[in-house]
């Protein structure tokens, strides 16, 4: 095994000049691979560890170790993986045993938001595939780090930004690029909710003595071991910043893959919590609004109301018409508030999607085929960057701009 797989990193370097037919013939496809799992929460057993099931056999893949510093959490995952591939994967508490003893092949991560750029970094360093979840990072320096990493590591990296493999999400952009909604110059996507989504993760049932607290924490602070803050971490702006980066990096990174912008040039952004301020005193906003500045000449808006769930949309406006994405399997176009008489249709019409992979098995076959997937660490570092910015926008009441040579965020 490890013979292979080092031939498989080797073989990495010269994947440009071969087809991908002829890459997957020369380091044989039938030889399994081993996937390692670094977070084992709601996210890794809910959606991403059944899509790696679903597609696992077709491309001879399994996994074989799980590491999560919560013992419940790491267990459950492994018993799921036990069920569905007949073998007991193996147990650690920090991802460094993992990538120091499990001889594994891929990576997926996903942990908590201010551990991304961590597991990331080490996993590009020991040349493993990765699929990382959103957001990529909090803060620029780290990012960067990161970023850097996993260029210079030639790993094939898949971003969890995976409504851009959305059938629907696709036909959009390809819709797009026609042309047929003449100059956009607005996006927007309210995303609103009855409550702010980290009072679901609350849970009672979590012992000091199961959870490994100083992995959890990482490079914060140590402090005494709290339930609340291990469990209801989407609610803390130390591990998480709320709304923008946990929903907004989803959104913007769909402004990105369809309309081909990538890095805003300004943003300006507010935030607040008006509603939710109770015994939990999390401290992530429950109202948060968000303006980037594209070079390609449009603003993306964006804005979260935790206090009622009504008013919700998503809209590409250009002066022939409206894109309608809100309805995620759905996308809708008509000439509603056209500036002049557009060709386009009065009532809103669906527009065909592009059937393509689902998220995990566009990163199964670009591994198996040495080939970029759909969500590259460039998009990863291109949503990262937006959110960062929002969030430096609202902490500072300072407009925000990115500078492309020095890749930092300043004050205007």
């Amino acid at each position: 095994m490890g013979t292979r797989r080092e031939f498989l990193k080797t073989a990495a370097g010269a994947a440009a000049t071969l087809t991908a037919m002829g890459y997957t013939r020369s380091v044989g496809a039938n030889d399994r691979l081993s996937i390692g799992l670094i977070g084992c929460g709601s996210r890794m057993k809910g959606a991403i560890l059944p899509s790696i099931n679903n597609h696992a056999k077709k491309y001879n893949m399994e996994v074989t170790a799980v590491a999560d510093p919560w013992k419940v959490a790491r267990e459950e995952a492994a018993a799921m993986c036990e069920g569905w591939f007949g073998n007991a994967p193996q147990q650690f508490v920090s991802y460094r045993q993992l990538l120091d003893e499990a001889n594994v092949d891929m990576v997926v991560i996903a942990s908590p938001e201010h551990l991304h750029t961590t597991h990331l970094k080490a996993v590009a360093e020991a040349k493993k595939d990765v699929y990382c979840e959103k957001p990529l990072a909090k803060e620029m320096a780290p990012l960067r780090e990161a970023y850097d990493a996993v260029r210079a590591s030639g790993i094939v990296c898949q971003v969890g930004t995976q409504l851009r493999s959305y059938p629907a999400m696709l036909g959009a952009r390809a819709y797009y690029k026609t042309g047929a909604l003449g100059k956009v110059g607005r996006i927007e996507q309210h995303r609103n909710a009855s409550r702010p989504y980290w009072y679901g993760y609350l849970k009672d049932n979590v012992r000091e003595e199961d959870v490994d607290w100083a992995e959890f924490l990482g490079h914060c602070p140590m402090r005494p071991f709290d339930p609340v803050l291990f469990s209801g971490w989407y609610g803390f702006r130390e591990f998480s910043d709320g709304a923008v980066p946990s929903l907004g990096a989803h959104y913007i990174d769909l402004v990105h893959s369809i309309t081909g912008a990538r890095i805003p040039r300004a943003c300006v952004s507010m935030q607040s919590t008006q509603i939710w301020k109770d015994e939990y005193a999390f401290d992530c906003p429950d109202h948060v609004n968000v303006i980037w500045e594209y070079e390609e000449g449009f603003s993306a808006h964006y804005s979260t109301y935790f206090g009622n769930s009504g008013g919700s949309t998503f809209l590409i406006m250009g002066d022939q018409g409206v894109m309608d994405l809100q309805d995620w399997s759905n996308v809708y176009v008509s000439g509603t508030g056209g500036f002049s008489e557009s060709a386009l249709p009065k009532e809103r019409v669906r527009i065909d999607d592009a059937e393509a992979p689902d998220h995990i098995e566009d990163w199964f076959q670009c591994v198996r085929e040495r080939r970029t997937p759909n969500a590259s660490i460039e998009a990863g570092y291109q949503h990262a960057v937006a959110v960062i910015m929002a969030m430096r926008a609202a902490d500072t009441g300072r407009r925000q701009v990115y500078n492309r040579a020095s890749r930092e965020i300043l004050d205007a």
